[in-house]
C-alpha cells in the first residue's frame, strides 16, 4: 500500500495476486507479525524519555535470559548469530540489532512501548511481554504503514482514507470523508528518529536493496524479518509519499 502522507489518501493498495483466488484483502484484513518494523515505536520511545540517540546500549546477550510463560528460556539472537557490545543506539536501529533492542525496550518498559505503538495509530494486542519490542506480535499493515507518515512529517499522523469522495450522477459530492491528521510528537524529536531512519537507507540494513540500487532520492524506512523469513517487510517513505509491503517468505 503507498499512502499521500499529508492526506491519507490511498494512492495504490494490492490485497492479493488475484482477486478471483482469494478475496482476502491482507493489507486491511490480515494480522501479521511486523519484525523489526516495529523497532522505530521502541525509539520512538526512548527519545520521547530524553535517551540521547549517541547513546550506548548493550547488543549482548540477556543476562538472565527471559522466562517464558510455559517456563522455557527466551534466548533470542541477532539473524547473523553475532553480538556487538555497546552500541550507539542510532546504530542499534538502523543496524536492526535485536538484543540491544530488546534491553533498550526493557528499561523503558513494556507499557510505555505498548503505549508509543498506540500513540502511532497501532490498535491490537500488545501482550507487556519483551518479544514486544522486536516485533513478535501482529499488526495490521495498513496502520502499521500508516503509524510511518507521522516520522514523513515530521510528527503528524494521517488517517488512511480509501474513498476520497462519493458524488451523484450530475457529479455533486454527496460525502467527502474530512482528512483527519493526529499529532504523535514534536518535530525536534521526530528528526531525530527520521534521520535514524534515514540512516537504515543510506548505510544499515536497506542499503544493498535501496541505496546502492540507484534509489538516491532523499528516503528513510526499515526493513523487517520474521522468524524462518516467514514474512519479509520494507516500509519507506519520501517526504511526499509512505509506502510498505509484507510478502512470504518459504513456509
Amino acid at each position: 500500500v503507498a499512502l499521500d502522507n499529508r492526506t491519507g489518501y490511498i494512492l495504490a493498495l494490492v490485497g492479493g495476486r488475484d482477486y478471483s483466488d482469494s478475496k482476502w484483502n491482507r493489507v486491511t484484513q490480515s494480522v501479521r507479525q511486523p519484525g523489526s518494523t516495529f523497532k522505530p515505536f521502541v525509539y520512538s520511545a526512548a527519545v520521547r524519555a530524553g535517551h540521547p540517540v549517541t547513546e550506548l546500549v548493550d547488543d549482548s546477550p540477556l543476562n538472565p535470559p527471559v522466562i517464558q510463560l510455559d517456563s522455557t528460556l527466551w534466548q533470542p539472537k541477532d539473524y547473523d548469530d553475532t553480538t556487538l557490545g555497546l552500541i550507539p543506539m542510532r546504530r542499534s536501529l538502523y543496524e536492526s540489532r535485536n538484543l540491544s533492542t530488546i534491553k533498550l525496550g526493557m528499561a523503558l518498559g513494556e507499557q510505555t512501548v505498548i503505549g508509543e505503538a498506540r500513540r502511532y495509530g497501532i490498535t491490537t494486542s500488545l501482550p507487556p511481554y519483551p518479544s514486544i519490542h522486536i516485533g513478535a506480535r501482529g499488526v495490521k499493515p495498513l496502520e502499521l504503514i500508516a503509524a510511518y507518515t507521522a516520522f514523513a512529517t515530521l510528527g503528524t499522523r494521517v488517517e488512511p482514507i480509501g474513498v476520497v469522495r462519493v458524488e451523484d450522477r450530475q457529479g455533486d459530492i454527496l460525502w467527502q470523508p474530512a482528512v483527519k491528521r493526529e499529532p504523535v510528537m514534536d518535530r525536534e524529536h521526530t528528526w531525530l528518529i527520521l534521520d535514524m531512519l534515514r540512516d537504515v537507507v543510506r548505510r544499515g540494513t536497506a542499503y544493498t536493496a535501496i541505496w546502492r540500487a540507484g534509489f538516491t532520492h532523499p528516503a528513510a524506512g526499515k526493513t523487517g524479518t520474521t522468524d524462518d523469513y516467514t514474512d519479509a517487510w520494507y516500509v519507506g517513505f519520501t517526504s511526499e509519499i509512505a509506502a510498505g509491503t509484507c510478502t512470504d517468505g518459504p513456509r
